[in-house]
């Protein structure tokens, strides 16, 4: 009879049973939901972060803010609520058009006639003189000269022809004014070859081909191949550089622009790709001697100089940082960055080669204390054992990682005054590269794109050392190229 009856302790006890089964799926379940919810709000976290970045707290350029930006108008009141007002500020000189002392002409002006009684004023006396210039562009119009050669009989016979000067290459030319205009509108002014052409035209009435005017430019280029070796061996002798590099469209494919450069040297080139291959194809890097300002791109690092840290670049990074929760010692760090360039800036302008020992000493404790500050804010992620290799890091953890094995770099400046805080000289060396493509696109070839670069580097470098971009241009047409001094030092 008791087997027949059954016990409700039986049902109890796999009631239980089950409902322990569910629990633990249910809470299985639970955690699986809670990692893909922390899985999702680190990836909307780092896609907040992205959309946010900007031209002040990251590497996009400016271009890239779109309609973002502060409205001029907005500027202009920010500029007045600090006290300053559009035009002249108070104090600084003026600059007006003046009169010469010795006009090319003069042109004089006679009263026939009385004002008051109409009489003839040709026998008046002359009781004063007022003297007004009017500056303005003579006409212009091209000047056709023409060259004949000789041809003389020697008393042997012999039939001897008289030689042409170099740019007197053909029955009708263009001689070396205006293929160095050429070169100063496309490449000093960017314009694009088919408006070139049309300025040609309608200014000096010289219809210019869009094609010779691409022939122009690479005829240019032929010639400054001594001038590039010059300015390649004087960077790799320089005692500070500046390096950098930026994406352009070469023939349809994406292709690096190169550029090395210091105060009063450029040097531009394009390699398809953007590491220490196209590196060293450039030829400055593996001679390099001195300190190489970068961005802190990871092929730098694999040449064995001494290297500084972009303070810009890193600014920007702390700036991105600091508006994320727990991060306040970004704003610390940058801060000491700030403060580390006006210690440089005052022991350069005081003519000492570096900041005192108790200033730097002071500096780097900060700078040790903020990077414990941030570590202990961003702990490293526990192991989950899912995925293979290092684990992912935040933005804040890469950074602080990068400022703690490249502290002496980050810090250079306090050791050597050459050395500025940023690498603002390569940008502005390439911001005209950037601008080219705005204006006209991409290069069609990689010969044209080879070709504006080098003409950029021989323009650029002409301006620095203070020479006329038309002039060293006409030297260039006529077969002798201007080179930079061999005495031209880096930046003190």
């Amino acid at each position: 009879m008791e087997a027949v009856i059954p016990s409700s302790d039986l049902d109890l006890e796999a009631t239980v049973a089950v409902q322990a089964a569910v629990i633990a799926e249910l809470r299985a379940a639970n955690a699986e939901q809670a990692r893909l919810i922390a899985t999702l709000q680190a990836r909307l976290a780092e896609l907040e972060r992205r959309l946010g970045q900007d031209s002040s707290n990251s590497s996009k350029p400016p271009s890239s803010d779109g309609l973002r930006k502060p409205a001029r108008a907005e500027r202009r009141d920010a500029e007045q609520t600090e006290g300053r007002r559009p035009g002249k500020q108070p104090g600084a000189p003026g600059a007006h058009l003046a009169q010469v002392a010795e006009p090319d002409e003069v042109a004089w002006h006679i009263p026939e006639r009385c004002g008051g009684c109409g009489a003839t004023l040709a026998d008046a006396p002359v009781i004063g003189v007022e003297a007004r210039q009017v500056f303005d562009l003579p006409p212009l119009r091209l000047l056709a000269t023409e060259h004949r050669g000789e041809r003389r009989r020697c008393a042997c016979g012999t039939t001897t022809a008289a030689a042409f000067p170099d740019h007197v290459r053909a029955a009708a030319c263009y001689g070396p004014g205006v293929r160095a205009l050429v070169c100063y509108l496309c490449i000093h002014q960017h314009l694009p070859v088919d408006r070139a052409a049309q300025l040609l035209a309608d200014v000096l009435g010289a219809p210019v081909a869009t094609g010779t005017l691409a022939a122009v430019l690479a005829e240019g280029a032929v010639g400054l191949d001594g001038f590039l070796a010059t300015v390649r061996d004087q960077l790799a002798a320089a005692p500070v550089a500046h390096f950098d590099e930026t994406g352009a469209r070469v023939a349809g494919r994406l292709h690096w622009v190169h550029s090395a450069s210091t105060g009063l040297l450029t040097l531009l080139s394009v390699h398809a790709k953007r590491g220490k291959v196209a590196m060293d194809q450039v030829g400055v890097l593996p001679s390099f001697s001195g300190v190489a300002v970068h961005d802190g791109w990871a092929p730098y690092w694999r040449y064995d100089v001494t290297h500084a840290l972009c303070g810009a670049h890193l600014l920007r990074e702390l700036e991105a940082i600091t508006d994320e929760p727990a991060q306040g010692w970004a704003a610390g760090m940058a801060e000491l960055l700030v403060d580390a360039k006006l210690m440089s800036d005052r022991a350069r302008a005081a003519g000492a080669c570096r900041v005192d020992a108790a200033t730097r000493d002071r500096l780097y404790a900060r700078y040790q204390r903020l990077l414990a500050d941030g570590q202990a804010a961003n702990p490293p992620s526990p192991a989950t054992g899912r995925r293979r290799g290092r684990a992912r890091r935040s933005s804040a953890a890469r950074l602080l990682a990068r400022l703690d094995t490249h502290r002496c770099e980050v810090l250079r400046l306090l050791d050597d005054g050459r050395v500025p805080f940023d690498n603002n000289q390569a940008e502005r060396d390439l911001r005209m590269v950037k601008l080219q493509q705005k204006i006209s696109g991409c290069w069609r070839t990689l010969a044209g794109a080879e070709a504006f670069l080098a003409l950029r580097s021989y323009l650029a470098t002409a301006r620095k050392q203070g020479m006329n971009p038309l002039a060293v241009l006409g030297q260039l047409f006529q077969g002798q190229a201007w080179l930079p001094a061999p005495s031209c030092p880096g930046p003190a």
